[in-house]
């Protein structure tokens, strides 16, 4: 396995400790597909906004191309699971029946605030759902590694490229460490393993809070980094 896909492993595998049933969860393109192979628990219910409620992985031999999620992945459904068209989909996200979205990102404010649907100067990749669930579910967790392929931090001041709602995300989650958004501030409440605190203010350009962890031989005091 790839050191890349090493990482995005790792995401996904801490998003997924996050989730606890009974709930209804949305996975977004990227990294959030990979979610799934982390939950064992049946009482939680992947949604995907083209029409499924009930989203399950496929062995190749049993794919059928009709049945695909928003990202156009091959998917299998559940015992019980429901079909319905996209409008109904959109009906459930905006009526708030979302519990859990959980979305990949170009970048992230720091106040929470995401963009993940437009690069300046290329060709619109196309907003999909994304802007539906960040207004719609009722927590929205971020996975994305910490920085770009050059190293520029994805975790910003402010967003450069286009934003996708002005509703902050609830919780970043990426290679280096875990972030939740209180009163659109960023609350650092978790290191990923082998990660110091230092590396994370190092490639971390947006401003945030750093709060104090027990029991953690990765603990850090509390303050507003500036």
């Amino acid at each position: 396995m790839s050191e890349k896909n090493d990482i995005q492993e790792l995401i996904a595998k801490r998003a997924a400790s996050e989730l606890k049933g009974p709930c209804i969860v949305n996975l977004g393109i990227g990294i959030p597909t990979l979610v799934a192979k982390y939950i064992d628990d049946k009482n939680i219910h992947l949604h995907t906004e083209n029409g499924l409620l009930g989203v399950a992985d496929v062995e190749e031999e049993h794919i059928d191309p009709n049945r695909v999620n928003a990202g156009k992945l091959p998917v299998g459904e559940t015992i019980g699971a429901s079909f319905f068209n996209s409008a109904e989909s959109f009906a459930m996200i905006r009526g708030g029946h979302i519990d859990v979205a959980i979305l990949g990102v170009l970048q992230v404010d720091q106040t929470g605030v995401i963009a993940n649907w437009a690069v300046p100067g290329k060709n619109i990749m196309g907003v999909g759902g994304a802007m539906d669930l960040l207004v719609g579910a009722k927590k929205v967790i971020v996975t994305t590694t910490h920085t770009t392929k050059d190293g520029t931090s994805k975790l910003l001041k402010k967003c450069t490229f286009p934003v996708t709602s002005t509703r902050s995300a609830d919780m970043i989650i990426t290679e280096m460490a875990v972030f939740k958004v209180v009163n659109r501030k960023l609350q650092l409440i978790e290191l990923m393993p082998g990660v110091t605190i230092e590396e994370v203010r190092k490639k971390t350009e947006a401003e945030f809070i750093e709060q104090r962890i027990d029991n953690n031989e990765n603990s850090f005091a509390g303050y507003i980094r500036s």
